[in-house]
């Protein structure tokens, strides 16, 4: 790195410049704001590709070498998609009346680039923590009845950072170092470190924070959300515990957790935000196989799965916007009046069930080479299994109930224009990158030795989803919607908790658990007697006499004394 540019790079940082343009968009109105909104994104997809790799020059901090800035080729990968994603989140909600939530967007898009060139854990924190704050406005943003969805989201993420600060503080204690590198699951603060990871990722039994919280965002606002927190998390996950056997399994109950919950919902975008779960869960698994090519896989699914993830939520955005509703039972019949976005949505729903010629197929089937490379033949079934509950809930369902199935009666257009063109754009990278993955696979950590369209391959991936394509039909009638609610783990916090509390929380003489009540009786009493001398009005807050002060110090220093010589 040139003495120049490392002179420049404070002020070229990836994160800080798109941090920088989200505020300074909180101040504009106009065309202006317009070309900033499209302008920052490949301004830093620019500076993504431009920056050589290698770790700029630290900066000494109460006795530590911090490292802002790390580049290397998973970097550049998570860089380049998370910019990509800034500007096509940016160009869908150009016209979004709250105006407030594109640039804390961008606040909250250049946080997660942030971690992603981090090179030591104080940074990671620092911009982890911001990206949870930014992602939590970027929920409230968009009304009422976000707000405590969005409070739940915070909370769940502020523990996160406590687990995650706590495993850095034991892990510095350890071994004297903030260097952000792979570690192993062997003691405590590892395992905190971890569990903040995990958490961000979606991992159960604390998933369902993503389907109470993103589905409560704007149409917009959830688009940007479904591509920067819990792929972030994959990407500290690959860096810091490649290989680490307990993700294996981590990530299956994640993979069939999230297939679950969506075959059940009725909500589409809560349909998709279970399906981002399911397709972390692929992630993490590749992550916990720790091969290269497992490796190679994750990262190569995370790059895809944010394209059509992002592409899907899209759609349900779109006719979110120009229905007003988002439930299944009430949807349908709009492929006549909305064809754009339901070719783009069939595009999406082609990508994620990985179908041939489609972004998906490239990416996800390396890591079911990988499990069986490494002879792991219970995890390839499984996650062959899974693939077919993907085509499933996320391939079929979706498209079919919200485009297709009956005439629901709604003849909404397709929405505007710049919403089409960032749906397009999305739509062509998914079908290019399926056709023509070399690009895609040079980003790639290491050397790609895979070869996704042999005959093999092609023809046992289109069986897969042949007969999970005529399942769907045959349980048609199983798996149409009805207006239900499905109950998930955090019925223990938002319904469970809150309920025992309410009846442990009254008078003591009527609670219906003696023993507590006589506990909490006594606990009064207590702080009672202690607020009694100790408070402001209290015999120890007194002011004393010279006189008495001298006696008193008198007699403990003689008592002291005798103490000490007996």
């Amino acid at each position: 790195m040139t003495a120049s540019l490392g002179s420049l790079l404070p002020f070229l940082l990836p994160g800080l410049v798109l941090i920088a343009a989200g505020v300074i968009l909180l101040w504009l109105r106009g065309t202006i704001r317009d070309v900033v909104i499209l302008g920052a994104p490949l301004l830093v997809l620019a500076l993504v590709w431009i920056l050589p790799d290698g770790q700029a020059p630290g900066i000494h901090w109460l006795g530590y070498e911090l490292v802002p800035f790390r580049s290397d080729s998973l970097a550049r990968l998570f860089g380049t998609v998370f910019s990509i994603m800034a500007f096509a989140g940016g160009l869908f909600g150009l016209r979004q009346e709250r105006r407030a939530e594109t640039p804390i967007a961008f606040m909250y898009a250049g946080s997660a680039i942030g971690v992603v060139f981090a090179g030591d854990l104080i940074t990671v924190f620092v911009f982890w923590e911001l990206m949870a704050v930014c992602s939590t406005l970027v929920i409230w943003i968009a009304g009422a009845d976000a707000r405590r969805a969005g409070q739940r989201y915070i909370v769940i993420h502020l523990l996160g950072g406590v687990l995650l600060m706590a495993g850095i503080t034991g892990h510095i204690a350890d071994t004297g170092s903030i260097a952000f590198g792979a570690m192993k699951a062997d003691s405590p603060a590892h395992w905190l470190i971890l569990a903040g990871f995990l958490l961000n990722a979606g991992s159960w039994p604390v998933s369902a924070w993503l389907p109470d919280a993103y589905p409560r965002a704007s149409w917009s606002g959830t688009v940007f959300l479904s591509a920067f927190t819990t792929k972030t998390a994959v990407l500290v996950l690959w860096r810091g515990f490649p290989g680490e056997e307990v993700l294996i399994w981590i990530g299956l109950v994640m993979v069939f957790y999230g297939i679950i919950y969506a075959i059940l919902e009725n909500d589409m975008r809560r349909i998709l935000a279970y399906s981002i779960i399911n397709q972390v869960g692929f992630m993490v698994t590749g992550i916990g196989i720790g091969s290269e090519m497992a490796l190679n896989g994750a990262a190569a699914h995370a790059f895809v799965h944010i394209v059509y993830k992002a592409l899907l939520l899209m759609s349900a955005g779109s006719v979110m916007l120009m229905t007003g509703r988002t439930k299944c039972t009430e949807l349908g019949g709009l492929f006549r009046t909305m064809p754009l976005t339901t070719i783009c949505g069939i595009i999406g729903a082609l990508s994620i069930s990985a179908f041939p010629l489609t972004s998906g197929f490239v990416a996800k089937s390396m890591i079911v080479d990988g499990a069986a490379e490494g002879h792991l033949a219970v995890v390839w079934f499984l996650l062959t299994a899974a693939s077919a509950g993907v085509f499933l809930h996320a391939g079929i369902k979706f498209p079919w109930f919200v485009f297709f199935q009956k005439d629901s009666g709604l003849r909404p257009p397709d929405p505007p224009w710049t919403m089409r063109w960032s749906m397009i754009l999305l739509s062509f990278i998914c079908i290019g990158l399926g056709v023509y993955p070399a690009p895609l696979y040079a980003m790639l950590p290491f050397a790609v030795d895979f070869a996704p369209y042999t005959g093999a391959h092609v023809v046992s991936q289109l069986q897969l989803l042949l007969f999970s394509g005529l399942a769907f039909f045959l349980m048609l009638g199983w798996l149409r919607r009805t207006e239900t609610i499905t109950l998930d783990v955090d019925w223990l916090w938002r319904r469970g908790g809150p309920a025992v509390i309410r009846r442990l929380d009254g008078d003591p003489g009527r609670s219906p658990v003696p023993l507590v009540a006589r506990g909490r009786a006594a606990v009064e009493r207590a702080l009672r007697a202690i607020y009694q001398h100790h408070g402001p009005a209290g015999t120890l807050a007194r002011s004393w006499p010279t006189g008495s002060m001298a006696f008193w110090a008198v007699v403990m220093l003689s008592a002291y004394l005798i103490i000490y010589y007996l």
